[in-house]
């Protein structure tokens, strides 16, 4: 099975599925907060192993407990996974924060900060 075929992509779909479900409805750790969402899901082609990459409302010390909560949780996480999902493998789950859209807030700020200088430059060689 090829990385991207469509058995890979439709396996990785209903993974993120219910990881999310999981993660909302069976996690108790109060490390894991409610607002933690699974945003993509890569399981191996032989699945076997899936890096699942997580998102955070709140700060960096916030994500860094949700990660360690859902890493400690992860043999219990794939317990669950395996009932609601049939499988022939169930993947070692290995949880990941999401910095995608912190890099992107960052990049925005940096374009707007760069289009304000081009402005002001612009404004002050006009006079």
């Amino acid at each position: 099975m090829r990385k991207n075929s469509v058995k890979n992509t439709i396996v990785n779909g209903e993974v993120l599925k219910a990881l999310a479900e999981i993660i909302r409805s069976e996690i108790k750790d109060p490390r894991v907060p409610q607002f933690t969402s699974v945003v993509a899901v890569d399981v191996t082609p032989d699945l076997k192993n899936c890096e699942a990459y997580i998102s955070v409302l709140g700060d960096d010390e916030v994500a860094a407990g949700a990660l360690k909560g859902l890493n400690s949780a992860a043999g219990y996480i794939r317990n669950c996974l395996a009932k609601k999902l049939n499988m022939r493998h169930t993947p070692e789950i290995r949880f990941h924060i999401d910095q995608s859209i912190a890099y992107g807030v960052n990049m925005s700020h940096m374009i707007d900060e760069v289009i304000s200088a081009d402005e002001r430059k612009h404004v002050d060689n006009q006079n």
